[in-house]
């Protein structure tokens, strides 16, 4: 497994180390020699010493399959992914500009609708919105910011550029991950700290503190902080135990809180009730409130909305911020961004067709062989047709659900995604990835310093969801050195 960057070949697609075979891009120049430097049985090491460090932490992510929850250490792949503090600079401003576009479109939805009146956004693609919830037509919550934590997908085409592939505004999960892998790599390669000037990322705990604070409805120094999960069965479970450690907050469940008769909310404690100010809830809007949404949810609080409309308590990311996490939406955001900002997008959409008009819908089905389908609001790489590797029938099969329900897909174009070095036994071979940087956003907004890079640890794979049989790896931001 020795390296030798002169046999190291990613092809046709962007490699984010090694640009043609035996030379690395000018920012990994330095880790490159670096990992070249070690015998194949010290690098075999410290990748061990990296899955002894992820099982002692007890770094789990949990797999549903045939009916079974199984939990599995997480995948790492010790080998960094570097993006100049330039390059991220660009990408970063794109975020903040796409995140602040996105809350000002979800408020107007529930409130003037003015994007609709003038012909911008479809109504009827509001009305037929699975995650349009009429319950919060005409409130506003604080700053007037309905998804405050945001982790929007980017992924790297052949040429270099980077493109938004989707925008997850709901429970966006994974950044507990990138915490640990930055720990991890730290671990088994301290000295590529002491030689590169690399941004942290450890600061996320507290920038989500401070977020959250900052929505409380009590003017309190320390606000009662609560995380809200579904339970230790949810896949993110690790991720919000992980959390409400760091911050220092109360992990609960929907039975441990209720509303009183003053539309406030309660914890249960040995002390008997104390006040919640504000709930991280990392609970789906359906199951949120069995008063307001599904009236057989056991994982919510009967209630809640009542005492978030009424000001009570602050809800986030709130109820309804998922109205614009639909893949259908996904493709109007360049004409979100120009009608709020009146700015072009500085990060591109990937080309999307929508499968709702005909006109497309004809095109995709002509060419269901080199595209990739997408349903309009699932995760985790679930639900998707990749076109080139479909079999016929399957691709039939998909013909067959786009017929049926035209609303519920998009299909774009299969992308080169760019590759990156990754140990995948004895060898080192490229890997597609992705990217999912963290956006806090309220009455300022914080980006974290790169995100959690998922990789394809399958061979030709271009699905990195870990749900899927991907990994990750932890993603450097190198500091400008200012002479």
């Amino acid at each position: 497994m020795k390296i030798d960057w002169k046999t190291y070949n990613p092809g046709t697609f962007y490699d984010e180390m090694i640009s043609t075979p035996g030379n690395a891009r000018t920012a990994s120049r330095g880790l490159a020699s670096y990992l070249q430097s070690l015998s194949d049985k010290e690098l075999a090491r410290r990748q061990r010493a990296a899955d002894l460090a992820i099982a002692e932490m007890g770094v789990t992510f949990t797999v549903y399959t045939d009916g079974e929850n199984i939990d599995r250490a997480w995948p790492f792949d010790i080998i960094p992914r570097v993006i100049t503090q330039k390059e991220w600079l660009r990408i970063q401003e794109g975020l903040v500009q796409r995140v602040t576009a996105l809350n000002l479109f979800i408020d107007d939805l529930y409130n003037e609708q003015k994007i609709i009146a003038d012909g911008v956004f479809p109504r009827e693609l509001l009305l037929s919105s699975k995650n349009y919830l009429p319950q919060c037509t005409g409130f506003r919550p604080r700053h007037g910011v309905w998804a405050h934590i945001c982790g929007s997908d980017l992924v790297r085409d052949k040429d270099g550029t980077f493109y938004v592939l989707e925008d997850n505004l709901r429970v966006p999960s994974g950044v507990s991950y990138m915490i640990e892998n930055r720990g991890v790599t730290k671990r088994v390669f301290p000295e590529l700290f002491r030689q590169h000037r690399i941004l942290p990322v450890d600061d996320y705990p507290a920038q989500l503190f401070d977020m959250l604070a900052s929505l409380s409805p009590r003017p309190l120094d320390f606000p009662e902080i609560v995380v809200m999960t579904p339970g230790i069965f949810n896949s993110a479970y690790f991720e919000h135990s992980y959390l409400a450690q760091q911050m220092g907050a109360e992990l609960v469940e929907g039975s441990d809180l209720v509303v009183g008769k003053d539309d406030c909310v309660y914890m249960k404690t040995i002390n008997g009730l104390q006040r919640v100010d504000v709930i991280y809830r990392r609970v789906n809007d359906e199951f949120l409130d069995p008063a307001a949404f599904r009236e057989d949810s056991v994982l919510g609080v009967r209630g809640l909305l009542r005492a978030w409309r009424a000001g009570k308590v602050a809800l986030a990311n709130a109820p309804g911020a998922g109205v614009a996490d639909d893949k259908v939406v996904y493709t109007y955001v360049p004409e979100i961004i120009r009608y709020y900002l009146d700015q072009d997008p500085v990060i591109p959409n990937v080309p999307s067709f929508r499968c709702e008009d005909k006109t497309q819908r004809d095109y995709i089905l002509a060419n269901l062989d080199t595209l990739v389908v997408k349903p309009a609001n699932e995760s985790g790489g679930y639900g998707m047709l990749i076109g080139p590797h479909a079999s016929a029938a399957e691709r039939g099969k998909f013909a067959g659900l786009i017929e049926r329900s035209p609303r519920n897909y998009i299909a774009q174009p299969a992308l080169s995604l760019s590759t990156a070095p990754t140990i995948c036994g004895r060898s080192i071979e490229p890997r597609h990835l992705d990217l999912r940087p963290f956006i806090l956003q309220a009455e300022r907004t914080h980006v974290t310093a790169g995100g959690l890079t998922r990789v394809a640890l399958r061979k030709g794979s271009l699905v990195v969801n870990s749900s899927q049989g991907g990994g990750s790896k932890d993603t450097w931001i190198l500091e400008t050195r200012s002479n």
